[in-house]
Parts: structure tokens; C-alpha cells; sequence
């Protein structure tokens, strides 16, 4: 098999597989056993790019020429490589994770739950591998509609409610922002390539580039930049495997994703560097950070200071990569990996502790880590990593962000990621703390319960280990983030 057309199976699976679970919905067993199938699938085609990649070589396939110059393409470079293993290695553990969650809680409409899981899997690996701003734009916008079924999962008010935030704010800004920067960026280059550099350089300065990067940096909503974050927060109302799509797997990541790839492949990094006024990014990326982690510090609802939590932390990426040097894009490249894992682990053990114990709120976990040991360990180990600590990956890209900003003599970034490194101790060891050196209320003794089912632990102690083991063997990922600099680092 070629490169090439391993590429377009690794688009091609998940739909295939969405297909075949549509069929065989009404045999659970079956339709389960289909969709873990996709899922490993999946993985094994994008693991057999890898070596390609790595190679130094970039594939390409275009599925169709639209116009002279405008083609639904595909391309893999090393940023998109990575974003693809991130997503494909997390899909089977997510899936084996969501059959003890769906059936451990008697979810409703489970058929059309994997269906839309496997159709939001080919979107993202069609934005991981995009080759231009039009074949990205494309499969965004799919991915914004196949998820809206997930946010609306339960059918009630309340997620109705959440999808309407969900998908209006998403669609209006990709339609109202990132649709008008596309079409600027025509008018201004007479393509929309990706291409190392950028291909804007000479072609736009001053207030323009301000307005255009405003367009785009908005217009990718996914990444949640304030004050257009509030999509996120309102879809926890969505069940947890849902949750763990929308922070790890997928949409957020597709959003700083899509904000990394445009500014490097798109605007050039150097550009930006002589660009004056291209810097209010980076002040309001860790006003974003900052804000989002004092609101986490008020949440009790565990879902929620995960979310504002997940809004800190994709700002983080968008900092990174603002800082303008080698060392903050190889960082912000690593954060994507280093907060996928930590973050799924997060909600996964969340997911957990309300399918075992019926508990959404952080006041209501004191000493559950001595019923739960399992699912509190995991969730120690996450918290860990979006704290910044060793052993975890999270301790790599912050490591690289602060050496990167250090690099450009950008105190502010400085600032910003140690305060922020305070105030994401300050929301996570007080729930850590409690679980474990607490003693349960009194009324909770009557209430008795272990771990979660298999399936649910299982998953959440492979993505806790991914979280350790990122850390002490980061060859693989280094080497992608670092090609982004053309091996500078």
C-alpha cells in the first residue's frame, strides 16, 4: 500500500466503519465489535505513514480539482502526523471506554452515538491531513455538524439548549470569520496551499494583517479563545465519552490544530516576527489562560473545571505559538499530544466516578480514592501533567513553552504560564487532596460502591500511562514538533 493511498483509507475507514455500525445496530455486541475494529483499523493505517513522515517526506493525493489552483487535497506534514496519531491512538481506547459507559449508565440512542463518533474521526483525520485552507475548511465544518448529535445526546432541554450554543457559535464564526479570511487570502495570493513559511509574505502588512489574523484566529472557534468560548462549557451536558471527543480526541484539537497550521504554514512565522501590532495574540491568549483558570478555581461541578480547565489549556497552544521562536512552535506542537492524554484521562475518570458513585460535584468527593483507587490514581497522574509536574507530559511542552519565551525575552508569556501553573495546582490538588486524606461525610457511608466497570477502568488507566510514557520516551513526537522549525530547536 502507498503512502497515498493510505491517506485516503485513513478518511475512508471511519466512514466505512460508520456504515457498517449503522447496520448492525440493532446487535449491540456486533456493532460494538465493529466500531473497536475501526477504530484499531484506523490506527494501524496512520502508524503505517509514520515511518514516511519521519523520512522527511510529505505525501500528497488530490481527491478533486475544483477550478485551476483550487482542489479538495490532502496532504502529510510532520504537524498534521502528529495530530493523526494523537486522534487515532485515542479512538479505540475512547470506544472501549464508551461501551462501559453506555451500558454501565443505559444510554438511549447508542447506534447513532457510534455513528456519529466514527463520522467525527474521518473529519478529523481530513483536517489533520489537509493539503489547503479549503480542504480544512470543509472538513471543520463537517466535524462541527457530526458532533452536534453527540452535544444533544440525551435529547432533554438542557442539551437541546447546550447544541444551539454549540452550533451557532461554531457556525457563525466559521462562516462569518474564518470562510471571509479564506477568501481574502485568495484574493490576496491566488492560492491556498499550505506551504513552509507561509505563502502571505510580501503580500500583506500593517492593519490588514491585523484584521486578517483577527478573522482567522476567531474564526476557528474550536480553539475557545474568549469571549468566544462559551460552546464548550455548555456541552457538558453531553455524556462523558462525548466530553472526552470534544477536550482530547478531536474538536479543540482541531481548533489549536488548524490556529498552529495557519500561522506556520499560512502567515510564516518570520512574517510574524517583523509584523508590528501581529502581537495581541499572544496578550490576549494569556489573558484567555488566566481568566479561565480562576473561573475553574469557583467550579464545583467536576465537568465544568474540567472544561474551563481544557480553555486554559488550548491557550496555551495559541501562546506557544505566538512567542514566535523554535523552541514555544516545538512546545505548542508537544501540548496538543502532552494535553490530549492528560485531559481524556481526566474526563474519563470523571465519567467514572458518576458511573460508579453518582457524583458530579468536587464537594462530594471526599475520600473516594480508597473506594476508587483505580480511577483516582488516573485522574492523579492527569491532573499532574495539566499542572506541568514530572513525571508527565505535561512537564515537556510547558518546559519548552517557558525555554521558548525565555529564547524571545517575552516576560509577559513568562508570567503568564507560571502564574497559570499556580492557579492549575490551586484547582486540581484541592480535588486530589480530598480523595485521598479526607474522610467521606457521614451520610456517604451508607452508599457503598467500588470501580466503575472494566471496560471504563481499563481505558482510563492506558490513557494515564500514555501520560507518564510521553514523558520518558518523547523521541517520536519531538522529532515531528521539531521538523515544523525545519529541525531548529
Amino acid at each position: 500500500m502507498t503512502a497515498e493511498q493510505a491517506i485516503l483509507l485513513a478518511i475512508l475507514i471511519p466512514l466505512i466503519g460508520a456504515l457498517l455500525i449503522g447496520l448492525t445496530g440493532k446487535k449491540p455486541n456486533l456493532r460494538e465489535t465493529v466500531s473497536l475494529l475501526t477504530s484499531i483499523t484506523l490506527l494501524g493505517t496512520v502508524l503505517s505513514l509514520l515511518p514516511t513522515v519521519l523520512d522527511g517526506q510529505q505525501p500528497s493525493v488530490t481527491l478533486l480539482e475544483i477550478a485551476p489552483g483550487l482542489a479538495i487535497r490532502f496532504d502529510l506534514e510532520p504537524l498534521g502526523m502528529l495530530f493523526a496519531c494523537v486522534a487515532a491512538l485515542l479512538w479505540p481506547i475512547n470506544t472501549l471506554y464508551s461501551i462501559g459507559y453506555m451500558r454501565g449508565n443505559n444510554e438511549q440512542h447508542q447506534t447513532r452515538f457510534y455513528i456519529c463518533f466514527a463520522i467525527a474521526l474521518s473529519s478529523t483525520m481530513g483536517i489533520a491531513m489537509a493539503g489547503n485552507l479549503l480542504t480544512l475548511f470543509i472538513c471543520y465544518e463537517v466535524l462541527t455538524l457530526s458532533t452536534y448529535p453527540l452535544v444533544t445526546h440525551k435529547g432533554n432541554e438542557d442539551a437541546l439548549k447546550a447544541g444551539r450554543v454549540y452550533l451557532g457559535i461554531l457556525l457563525s464564526t466559521s462562516i462569518g470569520f474564518l470562510l471571509l479570511a479564506i477568501l481574502w487570502t485568495w484574493h490576496l495570493t491566488g492560492t491556498l496551499d499550505f506551504k513552509a513559511g507561509g505563502i502571505l509574505a510580501g503580500k500583506v502588512a500593517g492593519p490588514e494583517l491585523i484584521i486578517l489574523l483577527f478573522l482567522y484566529m476567531y474564526g476557528i472557534g474550536k480553539a475557545a479563545l474568549m469571549p468566544i468560548h462559551r460552546w464548550l462549557p455548555a456541552a457538558m451536558v453531553a455524556p462523558t465519552p462525548v466530553s472526552a471527543l470534544l477536550h482530547a480526541v478531536a474538536v479543540v484539537k482541531a481548533g489549536v490544530f488548524s490556529v498552529v497550521k495557519v500561522v506556520v504554514y499560512v502567515f510564516g512565522l518570520d512574517m510574524l516576527k517583523i509584523s508590528a501590532g501581529a502581537d495581541w495574540i499572544l496578550w490576549l491568549a494569556g489573558f484567555t489562560i488566566l481568566v479561565a483558570s480562576i473561573i475553574a478555581l469557583r467550579q464545583d461541578n467536576l465537568k465544568r473545571r474540567l472544561a474551563y480547565s481544557t480553555i486554559s489549556q488550548l491557550s496555551y497552544v495559541i501562546l506557544a505559538i505566538f512567542i514566535l521562536a523554535p523552541l514555544s512552535t516545538v512546545a505548542a506542537a508537544l501540548h496538543i499530544a502532552a494535553h490530549a492524554f492528560g485531559k481524556i484521562t481526566l474526563f474519563f475518570a470523571a465519567g467514572s466516578i458518576y458511573t460508579a458513585a453518582h457524583k458530579t460535584s468536587i464537594s462530594q468527593l471526599n475520600g473516594i480514592g480508597y473506594r476508587m483507587p483505580w480511577t483516582m490514581t488516573a485522574f492523579s497522574i492527569g491532573a499532574i501533567s495539566m499542572i506541568g509536574l514530572p513525571p508527565t507530559a505535561g512537564f515537556l511542552s510547558k518546559w519548552y513553552m517557558l525555554m521558548g519565551a525565555f529564547q524571545e525575552q517575552q516576560l509577559f508569556a513568562v508570567l503568564v504560564i507560571v502564574a497559570s501553573t499556580l492557579l492549575n495546582a490551586a484547582y486540581f490538588i484541592p480535588i486530589i487532596y480530598a480523595a485521598w486524606f479526607k474522610q467521606p461525610k457521614q451520610d456517604e457511608h451508607e452508599h457503598s460502591h467500588g470501580e466503575a466497570p472494566r471496560a471504563i477502568v481499563l481505558a482510563l488507566m492506558i490513557t494515564a500511562a500514555l501520560t507518564l510514557l510521553l514523558f520518558f520516551f518523547p523521541d517520536v513526537p519531538l522529532q515531528l514538533a521539531t521538523s515544523l522549525t525545519g529541525g531548529h530547536s
